[in-house]
């Protein structure tokens, strides 16, 4: 399991790399074709996509130190810089469609003619880029954030891209210059779009939030039905990152044997892995009631007068 982890890792990460070298070629070559061509739709695209090249050296950053082994300082790994890598990104994505709208007033304030050819042929080339690209990260994107954040990057500029080519075609057949900031705004609202759930999801790992979709009273009640678990309090479930979910509690159960008790401790720990995909569990077993002032403790008990009222 964890070679084939590692091996998917390696791949992906050569597969940054790749998109890296190609996205940057093609920045300069867009970049260069908006200034000439005058189109603020082609500069806000080349500035998008500079922000995915710089986004996807994040990813790879983040894959990379995340295989690196755990030490005495840093017991949990490297795991969290890929969170931080998609917080990171989310934000420069937010900043960008900011500067694109500061942009696009500025053009609507006043206006300046626009060459939709070469709008059309450089947007063309974006989607096939970004498209193959999003192609490759796809699969990784699904179990990995920072990945993700990548992925979501790749996907918005494709969109945009088509954006600028429907803005050249109004231009080339209407001359109505205005459909280009008129775009412009409506990549950047697109942009902001993508961001969102990329920085909600990183802020709430960072906070040690439960894991998306998770839902702790059934994570109570699947360690309560373990026989031999008479109750559970302190109860915490986090995410260090991509794949990896923790979990600590407390459980009561009867006198016993030393050997009955690790029997009960197995037991939860497959269930929490088997129904949550809970990877790392810190459990400890007591035979008295929990503390008051355990804050699980408190909330359960608040929660328990309330629904008796």
């Amino acid at each position: 399991m964890g070679h084939n982890h590692g091996s998917s890792a390696i791949l992906t990460g050569r597969r940054l790399s790749l998109s890296i070298a190609i996205t940057l070629l093609f920045v300069v070559a867009e970049a260069i074709t908006g200034y000439f061509s005058r189109s603020l739709a082609l500069m806000s695209d080349a500035g998008h996509n500079f922000a995915d090249a710089l986004a996807l050296v994040l990813s790879w950053y983040g894959i990379w130190i995340a295989q690196k082994p755990s030490t005495a300082e840093r017991t949990f790994g490297y795991h969290r810089v890929g969170i931080l890598t998609a917080l990171v990104n989310a934000v420069s994505l937010v900043v960008i469609a900011l500067l694109i709208f500061w942009q696009a007033g500025t053009r609507l304030r006043h206006p300046e003619p626009v060459q939709s050819t070469p709008m059309i042929v450089v947007a063309l080339i974006a989607i096939l880029m970004n498209t193959v690209i999003s192609l490759w990260l796809r699969r990784a994107s699904r179990h990995d954030l920072n990945v993700r954040s990548a992925y979501m990057h790749m996907v918005g500029d494709a969109v945009s891209a088509a954006g600028v080519i429907l803005a050249g075609m109004i231009v080339a057949f209407t001359g109505a210059s205005i459909a280009d900031p008129v775009v412009s705004i409506l990549i950047g609202v697109l942009i902001l779009w993508s961001s969102w759930g990329i920085l909600k999801e990183s802020v709430n790992i960072l906070l040690e939030a439960i894991p998306k979709g998770m839902d702790m009273a059934s994570v109570e009640a699947t360690i309560g039905g373990v026989h031999g678990v008479l109750a559970v309090h302190d109860l915490h479930v986090w995410t260090v990152g991509s794949g990896m979910v923790c979990c600590s509690c407390h459980v009561m159960v009867n006198e016993q044997s030393v050997r009955s008790g690790e029997n009960v401790l197995r037991a939860i720990t497959e269930e929490l892995g088997n129904h949550f995909g809970i990877a790392h569990t810190t459990i400890q077993v007591e035979v008295e009631g929990c503390d008051p002032n355990d804050m699980y403790c408190v909330q359960r008990a608040a929660q328990q007068v309330r629904g008796r009222h």
